[in-house]
């Protein structure tokens, strides 16, 4: 299937790996362009309330993204770091072809021309060639030192009464580097196979992301965020090591108040858009094991009020706080200052939405970006420092989170 949409000028491929993590499908996917808004970073003012007008005259399956800059819309913020990628603001597509897949059968809705039956053809018939490029050899943009003296400053931020939690990032990435984005994307999903994950061509910008973590999912009236904090190394070996592990991190005070900080404030934004009393914890720091971590859970649920629209839910919970931080507004500001990249679609998200209105959106986090035409490749990772964190054991906290990049890149 990967190999078959990636001809397709936009693509995207979202697969649940078979978690029962209140999915919507097994495997959702969208190819081609019908109709298309697109917002750059110059002209991003006014794009929620304009994708309103998009969503509601499409009124068919759509797919796209968000990428974390649209802040400077909703916060009235401002970016001016660097970014390698250069993913659009948010782009959201109604595509040519839409696949379903589950174990027993595959669903193909097409628009004509298209033929069901020649691309069900097409997609057996195909097979895949990976291309050999040699391994990027991933930068960081901070030395071991410079994070830690820069965690110490958000520190003194923390002990100013600035700010509570933030969630700080730093980037790995690679120049003049040419990869297979199929191969590299296949690879991942066979380390870490995850609820989350995309596959996302944007003409010459391509995501392959392995998240854990949802934003937010609508079915109906109801709404649901299940944000992430808390983060504990997999011991595969040793089955009892590796349940201490677990244990460890469900009892870890400092990771307990970083998720209940953060569900919080996603209880915060949802009543901002749903209907009095009746936002609530649904599944309070449950810990769920991945391939690479055990990772602390929590899901928040709400009813929406009557006629919410999409720029009115996108302004009330974007960025997702288990990215940024609290308060969100002045985490996002010092986040621009201490970071020295722009995040772009990292933190950003990657969904579709149905043809009633329902949709599921990811975090885009576990990631790599490359974008095709600068042969520029991008790793990020990132952890939420508060008052007691311990800056050496956040560092090594995000070579843990990108470990699984560099391997599917063959580090």
């Amino acid at each position: 299937m990967l190999n078959f949409g990636k001809k397709y000028s936009t693509f995207c491929f979202l697969d649940n790996h078979e978690y029962n993590f209140q999915k919507s499908y097994d495997c959702i996917a969208g190819a081609g362009i019908i109709k298309q808004f697109a917002r750059g970073a110059d002209d991003n003012k006014e794009s929620l309330e304009k994708l309103d007008h998009f969503l509601s005259e499409a009124n068919d399956w759509i797919f796209g993204h968000i990428s974390y800059d649209l802040k400077n819309e909703i916060e009235d913020l401002y970016s001016s770091n660097p970014d390698g990628i250069d993913f659009p603001i948010l782009s959201f597509f109604v595509p040519e072809v839409v696949f379903i897949i589950s174990k027993t059968e595959l669903k193909i809705g097409v628009f004509p021309p298209n033929d069901p039956d020649f691309l069900y053809k097409q997609i057996l018939s195909g097979f895949f060639s990976e291309e050999i490029y040699p391994v990027p050899i991933l930068k960081s943009r901070f030395s071991r030192d410079g994070y830690i003296e820069t965690v110490q400053k958000l520190q003194d931020h923390i002990l100013k009464g600035d700010c509570y939690e933030i969630n700080f990032c730093q980037e790995f990435y690679a120049t003049n580097t040419i990869i297979d984005p199929v191969a590299v994307h296949k690879n991942l999903n066979k380390i870490s196979p995850n609820p989350f994950s995309a596959f996302y061509k944007y003409f010459d910008k391509f995501l392959m992301c392995a998240s854990p973590e949802r934003f937010l999912k609508k079915k109906g009236g109801a709404i649901i965020s299940q944000p992430i904090k808390g983060t504990a190394r997999r011991i595969e070996a040793d089955k009892v090591a590796d349940d201490l592990q677990k244990k460890s991190l469900s009892q870890n005070e400092k990771e307990r108040s970083e998720n209940i900080m953060i569900v919080d404030m996603v209880r915060n934004d949802l009543a901002k858009i749903c209907s009095e009393g009746s936002v609530k914890v649904e599944d309070y720091l449950g810990v769920y094991t991945f391939p690479q971590v055990h990772q602390m859970i929590s899901t928040i649920s709400g009813i929406l009020k009557e006629g919410i629209k999409s720029s009115e839910i996108l302004n009330a919970t974007f960025p997702m706080g288990s990215m940024t931080g609290a308060p969100k507004k002045r985490v996002m500001q010092l986040i621009e200052q201490y970071e020295k990249t722009k995040r772009g679609l990292f933190s950003g998200s990657v969904g579709y939405i149905d043809p009633e209105g329902n949709f599921d959106f990811n975090v885009v986090i576990r990631s790599i970006q490359y974008n095709a035409s600068t042969n520029y490749l991008s790793v990020m990772a990132g952890s939420a420092i508060t008052y007691n964190s311990v800056a050496e054991n956040e560092y090594e906290e995000c070579l843990l989170k990108i470990s699984a990049m560099k391997k599917a890149l063959g580090n």
